[in-house]
């Protein structure tokens, strides 16, 4: 008996020496394991190809876009985002009988067959959803004369301007409006010929700048009053469930120049040289707000945009023009989202994505 017991015990030694063997099929549960359900929809990535440098300006390209980096974040939600490039009609006519559920595109216009088919209203006719703004819109936005006009029509506070070329004003008494004055292009971006230059106080640098915005810019001059506030620009987000728009203004801080002007000019843009922080007190908050939001509506904008402000020595805020087709990489439209929403690169790329396919 006593035998018996002690090769019990010796087995029951054996067993407890073991090491249970561990279940190498079962991964731990970690947040990276954890596969995502994706949203069933297929988005494109519309460009075109630019014979240019890398990221240089086209006519027809509104915003140039980091198509990779974009497909890899949307895939993260969306099961089939696609990059097309459009190289010819019979490109453009294959996408719309593909019938994507959003056409993620910065391309204005596509010149095919001697005409310009403007993507927006294209997709528009096929019920296809798309992000920004329509022809009429971004028509309005670009002419700074037909944009002005607008909020003038509209009651929204402008600086007083006219439009002139070279030789149509003659002297000093004729010109409609006093110095100091600002002039710059009728049509362009990014301050495009926008200079040291463009504040003017006396008819011989009038005369100087409008000529050279001519002979540059091959553009008529537009000339305001002068404006000597603060600059802002305000984001403007449409909600993807009500339309409503939400507001995100920041300020735009410029040194000096050798003259003792702060002017927001092209070479100040290219080189990054201006400072941006948020806009704290409310009341001048609300104010630009609600200057954007009007001046959003009254230009046609739809889904994104940026309205540029500035306000007269008085603190009172005008409308100086619009871009409803901004940057998405680090301008203005990027850096108002991360002041105002604390809002990431990929967290605005899918709210663009989200209104763009809630707006069919």
């Amino acid at each position: 008996m006593r035998g018996i017991c002690i090769g019990i015990i010796m087995i029951i030694k054996d067993i407890t020496k073991q090491e249970i063997p561990g279940i190498g099929n079962i991964l731990p549960l970690k947040k990276n394991n954890i596969i995502p359900i994706k949203i069933n929809k297929t988005i494109e990535i519309v460009v075109v190809p630019n014979l240019g440098e890398v990221n240089s300006h086209q006519d027809n390209v509104g915003i140039i876009l980091e198509e990779k980096k974009i497909q890899k974040i949307l895939s993260k939600r969306y099961k089939n985002v696609l990059i097309t490039e459009i190289n010819s009609k019979e490109d453009l006519e294959q996408l719309v009988k593909r019938k994507p559920n959003l056409v993620f595109s910065g391309v204005k216009y596509f010149f095919f067959n001697n005409r310009n088919i403007w993507l927006n209203d294209y997709l528009e006719m096929f019920a296809i959803p798309y992000i920004a703004s329509s022809k009429t819109a971004l028509d309005n936005e670009s002419d700074k004369n037909r944009a002005k006009k607008i909020m003038q029509k509209n009651n929204i506070r402008t600086a007083d301007f006219f439009i002139t070329n070279p030789g149509e004003y003659l002297k000093e008494s004729s010109i409609p409006i006093k110095f100091p004055l600002f002039i710059k292009p009728v049509t362009g971006g990014d301050s495009r010929g926008i200079d040291k230059n463009s504040l003017v106080f006396n008819f011989e640098e009038f005369t100087a700048k409008v000529l050279d915005i001519k002979i540059k810019q091959n553009s008529p001059s537009l000339v305001e009053t002068y404006l000597a506030g603060k600059e802002y620009s305000v984001g403007i987000f449409e909600d993807s469930i009500d339309g409503s728009l939400r507001a995100m203004p920041i300020e735009i801080i410029v040194k000096k120049n050798i003259e003792g002007h702060c002017i927001l000019d092209f070479d100040v843009k290219k080189n990054d040289e201006e400072e941006v922080i948020l806009v704290t007190d409310t009341k001048i908050f609300d104010k630009l707000s609600e200057l954007a939001k009007y001046s959003f509506t009254a230009l046609g904008g739809k889904s994104l945009g940026r309205i540029d402000i500035k306000m007269d020595h008085l603190g009172d805020p005008h409308f100086i023009e619009a871009n409803l087709m901004p940057g998405l990489r680090k301008g203005y439209f990027y850096r108002s989202c991360v002041l105002n929403l604390n809002m990431s690169y990929e967290d605005m790329i899918f709210s663009i994505a989200n209104t763009g396919l809630s707006s069919h």
